[in-house]
C-alpha cells in the first residue's frame, strides 16, 4: 500500500507535458528524454525488468520508464545471454512486460475506484532487440513486433550473431557499413510504423555499439556518430572502461545517451546526478533486479536445506498477494458479481 501511495504522489508531481495522458508510449518516452536534455527533469533512471512481475514492481515503485533486458529474459528462461532465446520468446516477454506495466498503472491511479487519483499512465519501456534476429528485413520485423506489443523503444546493436552480454569475453562486431545499415533498417521500420499508425507510434531506436573492446574507442565513437546520422533517436556506447571515455563519448556524440550501470561490470558506477552532468540522458540498471532475486533465492534455499525458517528473507503472504495483484483482482471481481 505504501508503494501505491508513493507512486501516486510522484506521478502527480510530474508535469503534464511530459507524461501526457493518452499519448503513445514512444511519444511519452520522447517527451521524457527531451525534458531531461533541456534540464527540466533529472536523468531518466531505467531499472531493467524481464517479465510481468518485475515490470509491475518497477511500475509500482514510481519510476518514469524501464528497459526490458535480454540478459534478464535469458536468465529467467535458464540461459546465459548468448542469444539462445529467440525473437518470439523475447516478443512474448515484451507482451508480459506491457501487461505488467498496464496493471501497475491502473493500480497506481486507483482506476475505476471512488478514490481514483487521475488517469492511469503506463510508463514507457525500451525493449532489447539484440542484433535484430537476422538480416535488415528481420530487424524491421522486430521493430514492428515490439511496436505492436506496446514498447516505447527498441535497442539494436552491432554485434555478430549470436551476440552475447557486452561485459563478457568473446564478442565481435559486424563491419562498420553493415552496422550502420542495420540501424538504418530499424529507423526505417520506425518511420514506416508511424506512417501506418500515426505520429508518435513508432518505437524510438536506441543504437548500441560494442566495438570499443574489439576495434577501439575511436571506432566506437565514429559508429555512434554514424548511427545518429542514420536517424537513430538515442545511442549507447557499451562498456566504456573509464570516466574519461564516458566524458569523451558525451562530448563527441549528439542526442540522448544511455549509461549502462552494471554492478561489477567494466564501466565505472557513478551517481545519477554525475552522469547527467556528464551528458547522459538515461541510466540503465540491467541486472540489479535479477541479481538481487538470485541472491535472495539462493539464501532462502540454503535456509530450507538447513531446516531453518525463512521469515527474515520473505514478504508476508498478504504482501506477496498484493504485489502480484490479488488485491486489485478481488476488487475488480467484485464489480462484476450479480
Amino acid at each position: 500500500m505504501k508503494i501505491l501511495v508513493l507512486t501516486a504522489v510522484i506521478l502527480l508531481q510530474i508535469s503534464t507535458p511530459v507524461l501526457s495522458f493518452g499519448c503513445p508510449p514512444p511519444e511519452r518516452l520522447r517527451r521524457l528524454l527531451e525534458a531531461t536534455d533541456k534540464g527540466e527533469a533529472p536523468i531518466l533512471l531505467l531499472p531493467c525488468c524481464y517479465d510481468g512481475l518485475t515490470a509491475r514492481l518497477v511500475g509500482l515503485s514510481g519510476f518514469n520508464a524501464t528497459f526490458m533486458t535480454g540478459f534478464g529474459v535469458s536468465g529467467a528462461n535458464g540461459y546465459p545471454d548468448t542469444q539462445l532465446v529467440s525473437f518470439n520468446e523475447m516478443l512474448s516477454s515484451a507482451n508480459s512486460v506491457a501487461e505488467g506495466l498496464s496493471s501497475a498503472a491502473l493500480e497506481c491511479a486507483k482506476y475505476g475506484e471512488a478514490e481514483q487519483t487521475g488517469p492511469p499512465v503506463a510508463i514507457p519501456c525500451i525493449a532489447d532487440g539484440d542484433t535484430g534476429y537476422g538480416n535488415a528485413m528481420n530487424v524491421k520485423r522486430t521493430v514492428f513486433g515490439y511496436a505492436r506489443a506496446g514498447m516505447a523503444g527498441m535497442m539494436i546493436e552491432d554485434q555478430v550473431a549470436p551476440k552475447r552480454c557486452g561485459h563478457v569475453a568473446g564478442k565481435s562486431v559486424v563491419p562498420f557499413a553493415e552496422a550502420v545499415k542495420r540501424v538504418q533498417a530499424a529507423c526505417d521500420a520506425r518511420d514506416e510504423y508511424e506512417a501506418l499508425f500515426g505520429k508518435g507510434t513508432g518505437p524510438l531506436i536506441l543504437a548500441r555499439t560494442d566495438s570499443l573492446v574489439t576495434d577501439g574507442f575511436e571506432d566506437a565513437i565514429q559508429r555512434c556518430i554514424a548511427f545518429r546520422e542514420a536517424g537513430c533517436d538515442m545511442t549507447f556506447l557499451e562498456a566504456p572502461q573509464s570516466v574519461e571515455q564516458m566524458e569523451e563519448y558525451c562530448q563527441q556524440v549528439t542526442g540522448p545517451k544511455l549509461a549502462n550501470m552494471l554492478e561489477y561490470g567494466s564501466t565505472p558506477i557513478l551517481p545519477p546526478a554525475e552522469l547527467q552532468k556528464m551528458g547522459y540522458t538515461m541510466a540503465a540498471y540491467p541486472l540489479t533486479l535479477l541479481s538481487a532475486s538470485i541472491k535472495a533465492m539462493q539464501e532462502s534455499l540454503e535456509l530450507i536445506k538447513e531446516g531453518k525458517p525463512t521469515f527474515d528473507k520473505i514478504l508476508s503472504f498478504s504482501e506477496t498477494k498484493d504485489v502480484v495483484g490479488f488485491t486489485k483482482y478481488a476488487k475488480e471481481e467484485g464489480r462484476y458479481k450479480c
